[in-house]
């Protein structure tokens, strides 16, 4: 059987920036779309109430199986308020790309330098401040992580293990089934090959393959 990926970009991004990951996940096997969504104006409750209509609009499409989700960054962030909010949507499971669980230094450097209205919106009282509800029991979640520091990082000060934009500290979540970290960016995680295997490793078995290149 086929399995079916739900990707979801980060902030100011668009769904489109997620084509490069999609298309290695096709590679891989998987069944890929993607899902937008306006990631610093609109709240929360706007995002999951357009990502539960499309996962029904799945669900109606193929009511015998289960849908998977990809988010990266902000993106993981928006899934873990929609599986509190909708865990009878949550069919498959979940991998997150660079999500800041714990909260991001990065942005709340930002809000502290008075820029987060034009750079965060309201992303940052909303998601990006640690204070997210728990995993829902019986959803599995499997976080990757980059440490290779090369991005905006060292312009606010992101001291530690990181991929450019957030720390590896700040990928863990409470009740997660697994986490992996690879040598690679924030952003150049998308077009990487390994990581794409290892979200494609974890969609089907619910834990991430040790090799070489993980630890």
């Amino acid at each position: 059987m086929t399995e079916h990926v739900l990707l979801l970009h980060g902030i100011h991004m668009h769904a489109w920036t997620m084509f490069p990951f999609a298309r290695l996940l096709k590679q891989q096997g998987l069944d890929v779309e993607t899902f937008g969504y306006y990631s610093v104006w609109q709240t929360h409750e706007a995002h999951c109430a357009a990502l539960a209509k499309a996962v029904e609009a799945f669900f109606r499409r193929h009511p015998q199986q289960p849908l998977h989700f990809v988010g990266h960054s902000l993106g993981g962030l928006v899934l873990r308020r929609f599986a509190a909010a909708r865990p009878d949507l949550v069919r498959g499971r979940i991998v997150t790309l660079g999500t800041p669980h714990q909260g991001s230094h990065t942005a709340k450097t930002i809000r502290n330098k008075g820029l987060s209205a034009p750079l965060l919106g309201g992303a940052y009282r909303q998601l990006l401040d640690g204070n997210l509800p728990p995993l829902p029991e019986g959803v599995m979640l499997g976080s990757i992580a980059g440490n290779a520091p090369m991005g905006v990082g060292r312009l606010f000060g992101l001291h530690g293990e990181n991929d450019g934009t957030v720390l590896v500290a700040e990928t863990r979540c409470g009740g997660m089934a697994d986490h992996i970290v690879l040598p690679v960016t924030h952003t150049g995680m998308l077009n990487d090959g390994e990581t794409a295997h290892q979200a494609a490793v974890f969609l089907r078995q619910g834990s991430f393959e040790r090799g070489q290149k993980a630890a």
